[in-house]
């Protein structure tokens, strides 16, 4: 029997109910619902799939799932193991302790994995837990050699160069002396940061650690998202290519230049694959745009953007990673590059792909090619490309792909797969020769037994024209049990980022199945400043925040209110987080009375205020041009300033809920704080939901509960009276 018709096959056992078998073991995962509408609490009950990796062998599987406990408010990250075609999943974790990370060592008949901050090994069914490490601080992420003799491992230091270190003798002493930028980053004070340590395994374990970054003021993975992904071991096992900003204070804070460094381990030397040896960074004016400065102008490739995540090609000829052209521009078009390790040559492969490569792995050794994910017209697809640069789709689904991984024939793909519909779950992909040929078949259903009590969303793609004439995509998602001859209040959604898709993501707090499963239209429009439909589309917002893509809001809301029956164009609703928070608290004045209700989470209100107040200074510099206090304020700075939204609260007439999390660095808690403030000295009705201990994202069970029912709380009060 054929591979696909073996996966077909496990796929219809693990939709009949013997994988729900196996998960009725986690008793917190018995849930039955009181209605087949999705609720704040169904969200919560669902397991959410982690890391997963494949055997060598490419025969089994072992994965993470994440388990949350809204009475206990804590979560609880699990390991299970299953054959490839999805058939006989077993559950490796057996107490209450967190088990994360496995993967496959001992040729494929061991796994290990991190538990307590230290790496373990168990074989494949679970029995002989041994643990490895002894490391006196946590170990974040870790990666084996090839050889399997060594082991690389991500451990926090102490690191005193933006605040310095309190007097031995005051140990109670809370203060903490700034004196340069990046002292605090995303949602904690920078008083440690990662390095990247090696060290051998041996029959005894692991031995003690050597740090690559000795002595060197740098993070290695980029705080506050990067991971071991950042690093890979070369194929003979006596090199690992690494990433990393060497950048300190106002540098580092107004700066995007990572590179890629490959570490001897013999010499113990590192070289930097992207820029010349001796190569010296030009001045940089550090209160404007990077745009036009000379960084950005340099003659000849120097990789002054996000170079990140290296994988070397089974044959180990080369290192490809991910690459972005600019400095200062966070959300520049993330392209495929590849370095051939004998010549120095680089080659930029997906030069004809216009959109971002969001993660990629190679083949066999045959051919070299390479698979990517990216995303084009609002949907994230599967691509092949060869060394020389022909791209192909092979997929076109309406959901999302992530994270890719050759299993071990070379020929099948492991990747997670989502919608708005659906949560995440595992895949096996055949790459065809184009997109009929290509086979997809699910191996996991890991909330079926929540999904199955659940009555389905309707999800219809729509373009229109924007009043300068391009054309658009919008998603409408539809209720459950949806009646056309009904009219329903209508929610805008106001994308964040700026420059993030509108694909078929699942959310466990801006999710689209739970606002329509409340009896809520939801219109999500692809506005400017979007990848996947071209450069000059995903570009066109910065230095212009508050103009086209603020109409493109409004045509899409206006299309669905005029040529939609069923959205009542009495009750519209608008609501965004990050840049849709801004975008929301900018409508609020500029609405002409459209909407009934505003709700702003994490939203940028005071520019100028937001200018200083955020920890990455690159991203106010590119996206405003201009510190605001510069005489030679560019035509756009001085239109982005001018057009803040805290300049028309004047304007607004309209109840708005505030969401800020207090530990948000990025957008700074007195954005939300101001924005209430202003509503109420207005007169307008308002409520603030304030989290203390929340960053840019609600994380906690019963944060994300009362986030929800607030939410809904406050859309309900005023769109369905």
């Amino acid at each position: 029997m054929d591979f696909i018709k073996k996966l077909t096959i496990a796929a219809a056992l693990c939709m009949s109910g013997s994988f729900v078998i196996a998960q009725e073991m986690i008793s917190r995962n018995n849930v039955t619902l009181k209605s087949d509408l999705m609720t704040p609490e169904a969200l919560w009950a669902m397991g959410r799939i982690g890391g997963y990796a494949a055997s060598p062998t490419g025969k089994q599987i072992v994965y993470q799932v994440g388990y949350y406990s809204v009475e206990k408010n804590k979560s609880h990250h699990m390991l299970f193991v299953m054959n490839a075609d999805g058939s006989n999943s077993r559950q490796l974790t057996t107490d209450d302790k967190n088990e994360t990370d496995a993967t496959w060592i001992e040729n494929g008949t061991r796994i290990a994995f991190l538990r307590g901050g230290q790496i373990w090994s168990m074989n494949a069914d679970g029995t002989d837990r041994k643990q490895l490490s002894n490391s006196k601080t946590d170990i974040e992420g870790y990666c084996f050699s090839p050889d399997g003799k060594k082991v690389l491992m991500l451990m926090s230091i102490d690191y005193y160069g933006s605040i310095k270190k309190n007097p031995d003798d005051l140990p109670l002493a809370t203060g903490r002396l700034c004196t340069d930028m990046n002292y605090r980053h995303w949602d904690h004070y920078v008083e440690q940061i990662a390095h990247p340590f090696v060290a051998d395994v041996t029959e005894n374990g692991i031995s003690e650690a050597t740090d690559i970054l000795k002595d060197e003021p740098y993070e290695c993975p980029l705080a506050p998202f990067g991971g071991i992904e950042q690093l890979a071991w070369s194929n003979d096992s006596k090199s690992i290519a690494y990433t990393c900003r060497k950048k300190e204070g106002v540098e580092y804070a107004i700066s995007t230049d990572s590179d890629i460094y490959l570490y001897d381990l013999e010499t113990g030397k590192s070289r930097n694959l992207c820029k010349p040896e001796g190569y010296k960074e030009p001045a940089i004016d550090a209160t404007k745009t990077m745009k036009d400065q000379a960084v950005n102008k340099q003659a000849g490739d120097m990789n002054v953007g996000y170079d990140q995540n290296p994988k070397f090609s089974p044959d180990g000829r080369y290192v490809a990673w991910l690459s972005m052209e600019r400095n200062g521009y966070e959300s520049d078009r993330n392209r495929l590059c590849m370095y051939n390790l004998a010549t120095g040559e680089k080659t930029y492969l997906t030069e004809s792909f216009d959109s971002n490569v969001d993660d990629f792995c190679w083949s066999d050794t045959k051919d070299a090619m390479i698979y990517f994910i990216g995303v084009w017209h609002a949907t994230e697809n599967l691509y092949a490309i060869t060394k020389k640069g022909e791209v192909k789709q092979l997929t076109d689904y309406c959901a999302d792909f992530g994270s890719l991984q050759m299993l071990g024939d070379h020929k099948h793909i492991l990747a997670e797969r989502h919608s708005y519909g659906e949560p995440a779950d595992l895949y096996v992909i055949t790459p065809g020769k184009d997109i009929a040929k290509t086979a997809i078949v699910q191996i996991t259903a890991e909330n079926k037994h929540i999904t199955d009590q659940l009555a389905k969303i309707q999800v219809e793609k729509r373009w229109v024209k924007t009043d300068d004439g391009k054309d658009m995509l919008y998603w409408v998602v539809l209720p459950p049990h949806f009646d056309a001859n009904k009219k329903y209040p209508t929610l805008l959604f106001c994308e964040g980022g700026p420059q993030s898709p509108v694909s078929q993501f699942w959310s466990y707090r801006w999710n689209f199945m739970i606002m329509a499963s409340q009896g809520y239209v939801v219109v999500a429009p692809n506005r400017r400043g979007l990848p996947g439909f071209g450069s000059e589309w995903n570009e066109q917002i910065s230095g212009d925040w508050t103009g086209q893509c603020m109409r493109d809001y409004l045509t899409a809301i206006d299309d669905a209110a005029a040529n939609l029956p069923y959205v009542d164009k009495d009750r519209l609703g608008c609501v965004g987080a990050s840049f849709g928070g801004f975008s929301v608290y900018y409508l609020a004045g500029h609405h002409d009375k459209r909407f009934k209700a505003f709700i702003a989470h994490d939203g940028a209100f005071n520019l100028e205020s937001m200018y200083t107040d955020t920890e990455e200074a690159w991203f106010s510099n590119w996206e405003y041009e201009d510190a605001y206090w510069n005489k030679d304020l560019s035509a756009n700075a001085k239109h982005t300033y001018e057009n803040s939204p805290h300049k028309f609260v004047d304007k607004w007439d309209t109840p708005i809920l505030c969401i800020h999390g207090e530990l948000d660095y990025r957008i700074n808690a007195n954005q939300g704080m101001g924005a209430f403030n202003a509503a109420r000295l207005r007169g307008i009705p308002a409520e603030l939901l304030i989290f203390p201990d929340e960053n840019h994202w609600v994380l906690k069970p019963q944060n994300g509960i009362l986030w929800q029912r607030t939410f809904f709380n406050w859309l309900d009060r005023w769109l369905k009276k």
